[in-house]
């Protein structure tokens, strides 16, 4: 009986907002979906809130639209419905929707991914929403995608690896490159996440060599090598771009090394690779995570993500719109 009522609702509603009676369609619309929550009847309500919001972004009533989407997330939360395919899905397709214009769609992100974060398994939110968003968010805003891309999927890696290449190659100082892989590699890190610290910097690196195989040329035995003098730190390199030989021992040192081996690595390269990038306070909280070394205030990786490296907000850089091609 409820499935009929929801029918012919979807229907009277559909052809209030074909007909332009947008402000009558939408709180109808909120009435209804109110009565079936008091009821208990959360699918109907679920049901309501998704296809009116469909058809007002069809209609381009954008802000009415955004408006039923964060209904429908409260639904799921006092429904305590726990995220899945179906239930995300939803989320997917009304977010896609709502233009980067629409006030609304930034607080949908954040109350979606509260409620992953909270009903879900994951606590920093669930991560295939956050590479979905990542991808989202990408082409008009890196550092928008960046934090959902750090907490994302595989996929997610590649994705984000891909997209800080393409920003160094707009550089002319081709020996930046360090630079823009050290925000994946700490970021990852920060993350606890070794793994991904490590793909990023192996698809980064692979696609510098390509572009650059002079980089490969006329190198000794001496030159394909650094090392951390005193520790067992060795890794294959590239000598003429020390930021990534930098991170790349630094990779290693979380793996394997102690406190002393954080200290060297920081030692002999904190003039010529820390200090010039800027990341004297992401190495700061690498040391406190992985090694032991406390800096004098609190911190959590978690919330340092999205920041970390500077610029934010609305803010895109240079020249990132529109030059994504990911192959």
């Amino acid at each position: 009986m409820a499935s009929k009522n929801v029918a012919k609702t979807r229907a009277r509603m559909l052809q209030k907002i074909e007909e332009g009676q947008y402000y009558e369609a939408h709180q109808q619309l909120r009435v209804v979906s109110q009565r079936y929550i008091k009821a208990n009847d959360f699918d109907s309500a679920i049901d309501i809130l998704f296809s009116g919001a469909q058809s007002l972004s069809k209609a381009s009533q954008y802000s009415s639209a955004g408006d039923l989407c964060l209904l429908l997330v409260e639904v799921y939360k006092t429904a305590k419905l726990i995220p899945d395919a179906s239930s995300k899905s939803r989320l997917v397709e009304l977010l896609t929707a709502l233009p980067a214009s629409e006030p609304t769609r930034k607080r949908l992100i954040n109350e979606s991914l509260a409620w992953t974060s909270k009903l879900g398994p994951f606590p920093a939110g669930d991560p295939e929403l956050h590479h979905f968003i990542g991808n989202l968010l990408l082409a008009d805003d890196l550092y928008a995608a960046e934090p959902h891309f750090l907490v994302g999927t595989k996929e997610s890696v590649d994705v984000f690896t891909n997209a800080l290449y393409e920003w160094y190659k707009l550089d002319p100082d081709k020996s930046n490159a360090g630079r823009y892989i050290g925000r994946a590699v700490f970021g990852y890190l920060l993350a606890r996440n070794l793994r991904d610290a490590n793909r990023a910097l192996d698809l980064f690196t692979e696609k510098l060599l390509t572009d650059n195989k002079e980089l490969l040329e006329n190198r000794s035995r001496a030159d394909n090598i650094a090392r951390v003098e005193g520790s067992d730190l060795e890794v294959e390199v590239i000598s003429r771009v020390p930021a990534i030989n930098f991170l790349r021992l630094m990779c290693l040192g979380c793996q394997t090394g102690g406190r002393d081996v954080f200290e060297k690595l920081k030692g002999r390269y904190n003039a010529s690779v820390i200090k010039p990038a800027g990341w004297e306070e992401p190495m700061s909280m690498v040391g406190q995570v992985y090694f032991g070394v406390e800096i004098p205030r609190a911190f959590n990786p978690m919330d340092m993500l999205g920041g970390l490296f500077g610029g934010g907000g609305n803010k895109t850089p240079r020249g990132i719109e529109g030059m994504m091609d990911m192959d």
